[in-house]
């Protein structure tokens, strides 16, 4: 298959890309700024400026977007997130849509914050949005891509959860506090935590390309959801350290304001059910399976 990729240089860009091209597809990513060469696809969401050369395309998979945890939530750097997901989906799904060889399926990705602060209840892929910045972001993300669907193009939104990998991410900043013995709970510990490996997030991407059935959002994540505190013990168990230094719950709050809310201490407890019921098996269906593979 020829298929395009937003986002391509990112963690899970890089990894999807290289599973992609292993098993024989052409990759192009779709760049930002120049072109290098005639037929390279561009872009600038900023910009509102696409210009969709050199395909046709079988597929195309839409990551791109701001680093919501780049840095303390202002209302710039807020802007930027959603102006990232919303205005770049949207403008790729119209250019999508006036194509006249549109691809068959678009995997756009999205994310298990559109479910905000549950507590202990489970979130099936049809629960009801929740409340805050998050959601609405992700809301409003999805429905952006209306002009790719409204085109008869399949479209499933993948809502990733914590994404696992050693090179990039959650995990990779934990890394250093942890092996130094200074890791410890977040808050009371008692909120959950969505996570998937990387391997798992790229091979569900190409499971979504292949699965005609595969539409609408796709909670993308383990089986099984953990406690920060769960988490915080098979991190230490894993890297043989002792976990002993909390961060309560006010000094979260003190060092990164509204963004830890609502990434440190909110709590999200998904389920992978249409995942699963599509024929999708995790490679890293633990978290203990998933961080002795990555930090091995």
């Amino acid at each position: 298959m020829n298929i395009l990729v937003t986002g391509a240089s990112g963690m899970v860009g890089t990894d999807l890309t290289r599973r992609l091209s292993a098993e024989g597809h052409d990759v192009t990513p779709l760049k930002r700024g120049a072109a290098a060469n005639a037929g390279q696809p561009t872009w600038d969401p900023a910009e509102k400026r696409i210009d969709l050369v050199g395909g046709p395309w079988d597929a195309v998979v839409h990551l791109a977007g701001e680093n919501i945890a780049a840095g303390r939530w202002t209302e710039k750097l807020k802007q930027s997130i959603r102006d990232s997901r919303v205005v770049g989906t949207r403008l790729l799904c119209e250019a999508l849509a006036k194509l006249d060889m549109k691809p068959s399926v678009l995997v756009c990705a999205s994310a298990v914050g559109y479910y905000g602060d549950r507590g202990e209840a489970v979130m099936s892929d049809d629960s009801s949005i929740g409340e805050g910045f998050l959601p609405t972001v992700c809301r409003e993300w999805e429905e952006a891509a209306d002009p790719a669907r409204d085109a008869g193009i399949r479209v499933a939104h993948m809502r990733i959860g914590v994404v696992l990998g050693r090179e990039g991410g959650a995990l990779a900043k934990m890394l250093t506090p942890f092996k130094l013995g200074v890791g410890g709970v977040l808050g009371d510990g008692k909120q959950y935590m969505s996570w998937i490996s990387l391997t798992d997030v790229s091979r569900a991407i190409v499971h979504a390309i292949k699965t005609e059935s595969l539409s609408g959002p796709v909670n993308t994540v383990a089986p099984e959801a953990v406690t920060n505190r769960t988490f915080t013990k098979t991190l230490g168990s894993v890297l043989k350290r002792p976990t002993i230094f909390p961060m309560p719950a006010f000094a979260a709050k003190l060092a990164f304001g509204e963004m830890a809310e609502a990434l440190l201490l909110s709590s999200t407890r998904a389920t992978p059910n249409r995942l699963e019921s599509s024929g999708f098996d995790f490679e890293h269906a633990t978290l203990e399976t998933a961080l002795r593979s990555i930090l091995r």
